[in-house]
């Protein structure tokens, strides 16, 4: 443990975007056999249990008792994780887990351009736009082209975009929204509390609608259900704190450029998706952007303030 504890930061970074994105490929994975409804209820509802069982066992955790807190980080779970998260998943019945992280790239894109609107503190200066509309031109050029990256849709259906669109508004708003009401509270307390408020949500509307059918789900499809509470949501987040109170912020957003090539290698391993050389351009244009936006003068450490970035959450 104290070995991998002294590794550097790209390792960290490595594993974390291959966590996320592997999570990625085993919610396409999971849609051929549940609901995507039903399989972000029971996944949240796993990784909820998982965040209380820390209180109960670990050590040096209080159970978090302000009323304002539980709150704001309940409203967070409800539009920075169930809203984005059965999105995400409902889209991946219509593109490839490749064009999925590619286009979840634009999460903070789109963020920056809330912040601007919501956060005093967060101005758009001519290298941020530029890297919007850099961004942006790698998403239209996927758009534009209708790809999908699997083989069966011979054309691109509006659904896939128009959920991943729905995905990326309410990650970024959650992520404006955690920036301006709840920067200052403790990190692991809000990541619990919003699971909490995430399941509250999404269980009863899922009972209500099609409910908990498991009729078609076979062993594999349970293993993906627990890799993605267990690995890809619980330990990727933990993982993600990590980095953040260690390496500071600028490592933990690195791994936007991680998930995308994760995501699409393991994509076409295993669920046979395709690549296009579309695909490769608006990755480029799209981690040019990202580049442009998180480009700055280094500051003092102490000064760096750590983003709020649930993008991961897939």
């Amino acid at each position: 443990m104290a070995k991998i504890r002294g590794m550097p930061a790209p390792f960290f970074v490595l594993l974390l975007g291959t966590l996320f994105g592997s999570s990625l490929v085993v919610s396409r994975f999971s849609v051929g056999q549940f609901d995507p409804r039903t399989f972000v209820a029971v996944r949240i509802s796993i990784a909820a249990a998982l965040h209380m069982s820390v209180y109960l066992f670990g050590r040096n955790l209080s159970w978090p008792r302000d009323r304002s807190v539980w709150l704001r980080a309940g409203i967070l779970g409800v539009i920075g994780t169930a809203v984005p998260m059965t999105s995400i998943v409902s889209s991946l019945q219509y593109q490839s887990s490749g064009v999925a992280s590619l286009l979840l790239t634009l999460n903070p894109v789109v963020t920056v351009l809330l912040a601007q609107r919501f956060l005093v503190d967060e101005g758009l200066t001519w290298r941020r736009l530029a890297g919007v509309l850099v961004a942006f031109g790698g998403a239209g050029l996927l758009l534009i082209n209708g790809e999908t990256g699997l083989a069966e849709f011979a054309r691109a259906d509006w659904r896939g975009y128009a959920w991943i669109g729905i995905g990326i508004l309410s990650g970024s708003a959650g992520v404006v929204y955690a920036r301006r009401f709840l920067r200052h509270e403790n990190a692991f307390d809000v990541a619990t509390i919003r699971m909490i408020g995430a399941l509250v949500v999404t269980v009863p509307i899922t009972w209500l609608t099609v409910g908990f059918d498991m009729s078609r789900v076979v062993w594999s499809g349970v293993a993906a259900l627990v890799y993605g509470s267990v690995v890809g949501t619980f330990f990727a987040f933990m993982l993600n704190f990590y980095i953040i109170k260690r390496f500071g912020a600028t490592p933990a957003s690195q791994t936007s450029y991680v998930i995308p090539v994760v995501s699409t290698i393991l994509g076409v391993i295993f669920l046979g998706e395709t690549v296009s050389p579309i695909m490769f351009v608006g990755m480029l244009l799209i981690f040019a952007g990202i580049t442009l936006l998180n480009w700055r003068t280094r500051r003092p450490l102490a000064e760096e303030v750590a983003p709020v970035d649930w993008s991961g959450e897939i």
